[in-house]
C-alpha cells in the first residue's frame, strides 16, 4: 500500500512538474509567436512606407487617395502579392494605379453601364458561397461591366475574407461565344490590377468545343490557370451553395 501510495505521489509530482513545464513552454511559445507577429507587422509597415516614399519621389503624376500611390492598404496588398519584393510591388502597383485612372474605374456606375447590365446575364450574386466568398457570375460580356461587377463583388467581402469566386456557366456555349481577346483581358485584370483576389474559377458544363479554346488560352492566363476547375451544374448545387443561397440559374 505504502509503495503504491508513494508511487502515486511520485507520479503525481512528475505529472505536475511536466504540466508546469508544458504550460511554461506554451507560454514561451505564445510570447514568441506574438513577438514574431509584431516583428513581421513592423517589417511590413516599414516596407509600405518605403514604397510610399519611392512612389512620392518617382511617380508624382500618379493620383493620391484611395487606390492612389499613398493608399497604404493597397500598397500592402501588392507587397504581399509580390512576396514583399519592393521593386516588384512598385512595378505592378504603378501599372495598376495608371490603369485604374485611364480606365476611369472610379467613374463606373449602374447608369454608365446600363446597356450592358440590361442583359442580366452577368451579375454579382446576392449571397456568399459556402466558403463565405462573394460570387461573380458570367462576367464575359463587356469590359466595363466586368470591372464594375468585380469592384462590386470586392465591396461585399466579409471580415476575414479577401478573395472571390468566379463562375462561368458554359451550358449552351458555342463557337460564336468564343472571345479570346476578352478572356485574356479578364485574366489580365485579375493578374495585374486585382492580384490575388480570385480564389477559384468554375467552368460549368463546358462543351467539347470549349476545350481547344481553353488549351489556347491557358498559357496566356499564367498561374491563374491553376485556379480553374471544370465541373457540372450539379457540383455547383451540392458543393458551393445551400438550397437557400443557390443562384436561380442553377436551380433544378
Amino acid at each position: 500500500m505504502s509503495i503504491r501510495f508513494s508511487s502515486t505521489l511520485v507520479a503525481a509530482s512528475v505529472n505536475f512538474k511536466s504540466s508546469k513545464n508544458l504550460n511554461s513552454n506554451r507560454s514561451r511559445n505564445c510570447r514568441f509567436s506574438v513577438r514574431s507577429c509584431v516583428s513581421e507587422s513592423h517589417h511590413a509597415h516599414k516596407l509600405v512606407l518605403e514604397v510610399k516614399e519611392r512612389l512620392a519621389k518617382d511617380c508624382t503624376s500618379l493620383p493620391l487617395g484611395k487606390y492612389g500611390r499613398d493608399d497604404e492598404d493597397m500598397i500592402l496588398w501588392f507587397l504581399k502579392d509580390r512576396r514583399f519584393s519592393v521593386d516588384e510591388a512598385i512595378g505592378k502597383l504603378t501599372k495598376a494605379i495608371k490603369w485604374r485612372h485611364e480606365f476611369k474605374v472610379d467613374e463606373l456606375s449602374e447608369d454608365s453601364i446600363k446597356a450592358a447590365t440590361d442583359t442580366g446575364k452577368a451579375y454579382v450574386h446576392g449571397f456568399l458561397d459556402v466558403k463565405g466568398r462573394p460570387v461573380l457570375l458570367d462576367p464575359i460580356e463587356d469590359e466595363k461591366l466586368c470591372v464594375f461587377l468585380l469592384e462590386k463583388a470586392l465591396s461585399k467581402l466579409p471580415a476575414g475574407q479577401h478573395k472571390i469566386l468566379g463562375i462561368f456557366d458554359l451550358r449552351g456555349f458555342g463557337s460564336q461565344n468564343a472571345d479570346l481577346k476578352f478572356l485574356t483581358f479578364l485574366f489580365d485584370v485579375f493578374y495585374y490590377y486585382y492580384p490575388s483576389r480570385l480564389d477559384e474559377v468554375l467552368f460549368v458544363d463546358a462543351p467539347f468545343i470549349f476545350q481547344p479554346i481553353w488549351q489556347f488560352t491557358k498559357p496566356l492566363v499564367k498561374q491563374y490557370a491553376s485556379l480553374v476547375k471544370f465541373c457540372s451544374a450539379e457540383t455547383v448545387r451540392k458543393e458551393y451553395f445551400t438550397e437557400e443561397t443557390l443562384p436561380s440559374n442553377f436551380r433544378s
